[in-house]
């Protein structure tokens, strides 16, 4: 990926507040991607990459799908890859179009008219949204515990960050509170189903956020986990009304191509410029023609949801006969409370050779576990007890 740190983006940036000092910084987000400094901190033991896995590890840490691509998608994969010396752009075009369709948006081959804009991904148009609408005078905003990518981007770029928390009790988005608390926010990011809870924010309450911001703040809904829940109300519908809201979606987890770098973003034409804007990147074809052929299997999100909700549900009645707290997701994910501290509840449990996820700093003794397969869940279960028992 190629930042575009032309004389107009430095001229905006330091109306923005940053200075040419910043400008090494923000190109760094804009490019460096998974090799950013706020990926490698030393406060973040647990991440998703571990190093020297036996191979008969179960890594439920990072909220994978461990059925992979689709059939449909995986033929799809094989058979483009054969035609690889050719460039094929029009593979991103056919998959935009298809995403429109399916999500009822405008789609356009000119881009300032269309409402869906492909990216690798949901990282990069998060980092983009954060250099695009946040900066020292206009903060980034997320609930706490939530997903770190966009704090730490802000924070790495010099725009100040807020962390509100959860609504006790629903564990949702205190609307409310984060306007409270930043009422000249630049972005308000809204994790929905949230990581690392599983959590629902009612569509109510995203709309109210949306009605009574500050003018010139967006409201940013990732839902990359909305087609895993059964109850989770995308907001599509204010992108149809034109309203100040940037939706992410990827394809790396109902459908299973984390690796495989297929995402979009969805937003009235002029937002997703500005988003857009900070780049400029061919897509990988492969993670293209997967999608689209993913989106064309009709079959394909309620069965997947139906076998994740069993083996999460069934993982939740172990949990319960066995007295642990934890919080009801309708995710591939869920917090638990392990009564001691996460680091070292994770260190006990990759000795058994059961990689689960991080703690956050606001919830240190709760644990994120992934939902794996049966046979991977099963082997958690057996581990599970003897580290929480010790």
């Amino acid at each position: 990926m190629t930042a575009i740190l032309n004389a107009e983006r430095k001229a905006d940036l330091l109306k923005r507040g940053f200075s040419r000092r910043d400008f090494g910084r923000i190109a760094t987000v804009l490019t460096a991607g998974a090799a950013l400094p706020f990926y490698n901190e030393p406060a973040l033991a647990q991440l998703s990459m571990v190093r020297d896995m036996p191979p008969d590890a179960v890594k439920i840490n990072a909220n994978e799908n461990p059925m992979g691509p689709c059939p449909e998608a995986a033929d799809a994969i094989y058979n483009v890859i054969k035609n690889g010396g050719r460039y094929m752009y029009e593979q991103t075009d056919i998959l935009a179009e298809t995403l429109a369709g399916v999500e009822d948006l405008k789609f356009s081959y000119t881009p300032s008219e269309s409402y869906v804009q492909i990216f690798a991904g949901s990282s990069a148009p998060l980092h983009q949204a954060v250099v695009a609408f946040c900066s020292k005078d206009r903060p980034f905003v997320k609930g706490d515990p939530g997903y770190e990518a966009g704090e730490r981007a802000a924070k790495f770029i010099g725009a100040n960050v807020v962390n509100v928390p959860l609504r006790k009790g629903t564990w949702d988005h205190d609307v409310k509170a984060m306007l409270a608390a930043a009422p000249n926010a630049g972005l308000f990011y809204i994790c929905n189903p949230n990581n690392p809870t599983g959590t629902l924010t009612s569509h109510a309450d995203i709309e109210w956020l949306v009605a009574n911001k500050p003018t010139g703040s967006i409201v940013m809904v990732d839902e990359a986990y909305i087609q895993i829940s059964k109850n989770a109300a995308s907001v599509t519908d204010l992108v149809v009304k034109d309203k100040d809201v940037v939706i992410l979606r990827t394809f790396s987890k109902i459908y299973g191509m984390a690796g495989l770098r297929a995402g979009a973003a969805f937003a009235r034409p002029d937002l997703l410029a500005k988003v857009s804007g900070w780049s400029a990147s061919p897509m990988p074809i492969t993670g293209m023609v997967g999608a689209t052929a993913s989106l064309k299997n009709k079959n394909l999100v309620p069965e997947r949801r139906k076998i994740m909700g069993d083996i999460r549900e069934d993982t939740f009645a172990f949990l319960t006969a066995t007295n642990v707290e934890f919080i009801p997701s309708e995710s591939n994910c869920f917090m638990m409370n392990v009564k001691r501290s996460g680091r070292a509840f994770y260190t006990d449990m990759a000795a058994q050779k059961v990689y689960v996820g991080r703690a956050w700093p606001v919830w240190p003794e709760w644990v994120r576990v992934s939902v794996g397969t049966r046979e991977e869940m099963a082997k958690f279960k057996e581990a599970f007890v003897k580290v929480y028992n010790a």
